[in-house]
Protein backbone atom coordinates (compact mmCIF):
# COMPACT_ATOMS: atom_id res chain seq x y z
CA UNK A 1 0.00 0.00 0.00
CA UNK A 2 1.18 3.34 -0.72
CA UNK A 3 2.35 5.19 2.91
CA UNK A 4 0.92 8.70 1.62
CA UNK A 5 -2.39 7.44 1.82
CA UNK A 6 -3.68 5.87 5.21
CA UNK A 7 -3.06 2.27 5.60
CA UNK A 8 -6.18 -0.03 7.00
CA UNK A 9 -5.00 -2.25 9.72
CA UNK A 10 -7.75 -4.79 9.17
CA UNK A 11 -10.18 -6.01 6.91
CA UNK A 12 -13.09 -4.09 8.61
CA UNK A 13 -10.84 -1.23 8.17
CA UNK A 14 -10.03 -1.48 4.29
CA UNK A 15 -13.51 -2.65 3.37
CA UNK A 16 -15.05 0.57 5.02
CA UNK A 17 -11.77 2.71 3.76
CA UNK A 18 -12.32 2.02 -0.20
CA UNK A 19 -16.07 1.85 0.11
CA UNK A 20 -15.68 5.57 -0.57
CA UNK A 21 -14.59 6.52 -4.26
CA UNK A 22 -12.62 9.27 -3.13
CA UNK A 23 -10.36 7.46 -1.21
CA UNK A 24 -10.08 4.69 -4.15
CA UNK A 25 -9.39 7.86 -6.22
CA UNK A 26 -6.41 9.47 -4.27
CA UNK A 27 -4.95 5.85 -3.71
CA UNK A 28 -4.89 4.71 -7.82
CA UNK A 29 -3.87 8.46 -8.56
CA UNK A 30 -0.93 8.12 -6.06
CA UNK A 31 0.28 4.79 -7.16
CA UNK A 32 -0.31 6.49 -11.34
CA UNK A 33 0.64 9.67 -11.00
CA UNK A 34 3.01 10.37 -8.13
CA UNK A 35 4.19 13.65 -9.08
CA UNK A 36 0.14 14.19 -8.92
CA UNK A 37 -0.09 15.68 -12.66
CA UNK A 38 -2.49 13.23 -14.44
CA UNK A 39 -1.21 12.72 -17.65
CA UNK A 40 -2.97 10.98 -20.74
CA UNK A 41 -1.63 7.09 -20.86
CA UNK A 42 -2.31 7.13 -24.46
CA UNK A 43 0.03 10.28 -25.58
CA UNK A 44 1.25 11.41 -22.17
CA UNK A 45 0.27 14.63 -22.44
CA UNK A 46 -0.59 16.61 -19.12
CA UNK A 47 -3.33 19.18 -21.26
CA UNK A 48 -6.30 16.71 -20.09
CA UNK A 49 -9.32 17.59 -18.13
CA UNK A 50 -11.63 15.60 -15.07
CA UNK A 51 -15.19 14.53 -16.14
CA UNK A 52 -16.66 13.96 -12.38
CA UNK A 53 -20.07 13.14 -13.61
CA UNK A 54 -18.77 10.06 -15.51
CA UNK A 55 -15.13 9.83 -13.11
CA UNK A 56 -13.02 10.32 -16.40
CA UNK A 57 -10.81 12.25 -17.56
CA UNK A 58 -10.32 13.85 -21.27
CA UNK A 59 -7.35 14.90 -23.49
CA UNK A 60 -7.11 18.33 -24.91
CA UNK A 61 -5.18 16.19 -27.95
CA UNK A 62 -6.68 14.67 -31.01
CA UNK A 63 -6.17 11.50 -30.89
CA UNK A 64 -9.05 8.37 -30.88
CA UNK A 65 -8.45 6.97 -27.12
CA UNK A 66 -8.92 10.45 -25.54
CA UNK A 67 -11.16 9.74 -22.21
CA UNK A 68 -9.28 7.70 -19.82
CA UNK A 69 -10.19 6.56 -16.21
CA UNK A 70 -8.08 5.36 -13.50
CA UNK A 71 -8.78 1.97 -14.59
CA UNK A 72 -7.06 2.58 -18.13
CA UNK A 73 -3.88 0.75 -19.63
CA UNK A 74 -4.23 -1.59 -15.73
CA UNK A 75 -4.42 -4.85 -14.57
CA UNK A 76 -8.10 -3.94 -14.13
CA UNK A 77 -9.20 -2.29 -17.75
CA UNK A 78 -11.20 -5.19 -18.77
CA UNK A 79 -12.84 -5.75 -16.06
CA UNK A 80 -16.72 -4.57 -15.02
CA UNK A 81 -15.64 -4.80 -10.88
CA UNK A 82 -15.59 -1.60 -9.57
CA UNK A 83 -12.46 -0.09 -7.43
CA UNK A 84 -14.11 -0.65 -4.42
CA UNK A 85 -13.76 -4.50 -4.95
CA UNK A 86 -9.86 -4.32 -6.85
CA UNK A 87 -8.61 -2.43 -3.93
CA UNK A 88 -10.21 -4.26 -0.93
CA UNK A 89 -8.63 -7.52 -3.21
CA UNK A 90 -5.01 -6.17 -3.15
CA UNK A 91 -5.15 -5.47 0.26
CA UNK A 92 -6.07 -8.45 1.40
CA UNK A 93 -3.41 -10.35 -0.46
CA UNK A 94 -0.48 -7.92 0.19
CA UNK A 95 -1.29 -8.28 4.10
CA UNK A 96 -1.57 -11.81 3.85
CA UNK A 97 1.60 -13.65 4.81
CA UNK A 98 1.10 -16.82 2.93
CA UNK A 99 -1.10 -15.24 0.17
CA UNK A 100 -4.89 -16.00 0.31
CA UNK A 101 -7.19 -18.19 -1.48
CA UNK A 102 -10.29 -17.24 -3.91
CA UNK A 103 -12.39 -19.03 -1.70
CA UNK A 104 -11.49 -16.89 1.44
CA UNK A 105 -11.68 -13.70 -0.98
CA UNK A 106 -15.24 -15.51 -2.51
CA UNK A 107 -16.42 -15.76 1.64
CA UNK A 108 -15.03 -11.88 2.68
CA UNK A 109 -16.48 -10.20 -0.32
CA UNK A 110 -19.49 -11.81 -1.18
CA UNK A 111 -18.53 -12.18 -5.01
CA UNK A 112 -18.08 -15.31 -6.63
CA UNK A 113 -15.09 -17.87 -6.18
CA UNK A 114 -14.64 -17.66 -9.92
CA UNK A 115 -14.76 -13.79 -9.80
CA UNK A 116 -12.07 -14.19 -6.71
CA UNK A 117 -9.64 -16.31 -8.52
CA UNK A 118 -9.74 -14.21 -11.49
CA UNK A 119 -8.34 -11.13 -9.37
CA UNK A 120 -6.13 -12.66 -7.62
CA UNK A 121 -4.22 -14.18 -10.91
CA UNK A 122 -4.03 -10.45 -12.12
CA UNK A 123 -3.00 -9.26 -8.71
CA UNK A 124 -0.11 -10.99 -7.71
CA UNK A 125 0.91 -11.12 -11.58
CA UNK A 126 0.84 -7.35 -11.10
CA UNK A 127 2.68 -8.00 -7.51
CA UNK A 128 5.38 -9.86 -9.55
CA UNK A 129 5.95 -7.48 -12.16
CA UNK A 130 6.34 -4.59 -9.22
CA UNK A 131 3.50 -2.72 -11.34
CA UNK A 132 -0.42 -2.41 -11.77
CA UNK A 133 0.01 -0.72 -15.52
CA UNK A 134 -0.12 -3.51 -18.12
CA UNK A 135 2.99 -2.90 -20.40
CA UNK A 136 2.19 -1.72 -23.93
CA UNK A 137 -1.21 0.59 -22.18
CA UNK A 138 0.90 3.56 -22.69
CA UNK A 139 0.57 2.62 -26.68
CA UNK A 140 4.19 3.19 -27.39
CA UNK A 141 5.88 0.02 -29.08
CA UNK A 142 6.97 -3.02 -27.46
CA UNK A 143 10.37 -4.80 -28.35
CA UNK A 144 10.50 -9.22 -27.60
CA UNK A 145 13.40 -11.06 -27.49
CA UNK A 146 14.28 -14.34 -26.16
CA UNK A 147 17.12 -16.16 -24.90
CA UNK A 148 18.38 -18.79 -24.14
CA UNK A 149 20.47 -19.48 -20.68
CA UNK A 150 22.26 -22.08 -19.50
CA UNK A 151 25.94 -23.34 -19.04
CA UNK A 152 28.08 -24.45 -21.76
CA UNK A 153 28.72 -28.05 -22.26
CA UNK A 154 32.74 -27.76 -22.99
CA UNK A 155 32.78 -26.17 -19.40
CA UNK A 156 31.14 -29.17 -17.77
CA UNK A 157 32.57 -31.92 -16.11
CA UNK A 158 31.82 -35.13 -17.96
CA UNK A 159 29.77 -36.10 -15.91
CA UNK A 160 27.81 -33.28 -15.21
CA UNK A 161 27.10 -33.12 -19.06
CA UNK A 162 26.05 -36.54 -19.58
CA UNK A 163 23.45 -35.50 -16.70
CA UNK A 164 21.84 -32.28 -18.13
CA UNK A 165 23.00 -32.54 -22.25
CA UNK A 166 20.21 -34.77 -23.38
CA UNK A 167 20.00 -33.03 -27.29
CA UNK A 168 22.35 -30.73 -29.41
CA UNK A 169 21.61 -27.05 -29.44
CA UNK A 170 19.24 -24.93 -27.06
CA UNK A 171 17.18 -27.82 -26.22
CA UNK A 172 18.68 -28.55 -22.48
CA UNK A 173 19.08 -24.82 -21.62
CA UNK A 174 15.75 -22.46 -19.68
CA UNK A 175 14.30 -20.10 -22.79
CA UNK A 176 13.88 -16.34 -21.06
CA UNK A 177 11.58 -13.76 -23.18
CA UNK A 178 11.81 -10.01 -22.28
CA UNK A 179 9.89 -7.23 -23.46
CA UNK A 180 10.92 -3.70 -23.35
CA UNK A 181 8.68 -0.76 -23.43
CA UNK A 182 10.83 2.45 -24.08
CA UNK A 183 9.05 5.96 -22.81
CA UNK A 184 9.56 8.62 -24.64
CA UNK A 185 11.22 11.28 -22.88
CA UNK A 186 11.56 9.75 -19.49
CA UNK A 187 15.12 8.43 -19.15
CA UNK A 188 13.76 4.87 -17.84
CA UNK A 189 12.09 1.88 -19.75
CA UNK A 190 10.03 -0.72 -18.80
CA UNK A 191 12.08 -4.63 -18.92
CA UNK A 192 9.55 -7.90 -18.12
CA UNK A 193 10.91 -10.91 -18.19
CA UNK A 194 9.69 -14.32 -17.65
CA UNK A 195 10.63 -18.12 -18.06
CA UNK A 196 9.12 -20.32 -20.91
CA UNK A 197 8.51 -23.89 -19.95
CA UNK A 198 6.96 -25.20 -22.52
CA UNK A 199 8.25 -23.61 -26.64
CA UNK A 200 6.18 -25.84 -28.48
CA UNK A 201 4.10 -24.15 -31.11
CA UNK A 202 0.83 -25.81 -29.26
CA UNK A 203 1.53 -23.88 -26.40
CA UNK A 204 3.10 -20.18 -27.66
CA UNK A 205 -0.58 -19.82 -29.36
CA UNK A 206 -2.26 -20.14 -26.55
Amino acid sequence: MNAEHSNPKTLQEAIKHFADYANCHAFMVGIRWPGGEVCCPNCGSLRVRYIHTRRQWECREKHPKRRFSLKTGTIMEDSPLPLEKWLVALWLEINCKNSISSWEVHRAMGVTQKTAWFMLHRIRLALKQGSLTKIGASGAAVEADETYVGGLAKFMHEKRRKEIIKRTGVHDKATVVGLLERHDGKKHSTVRAAVIKDTSHASLIR
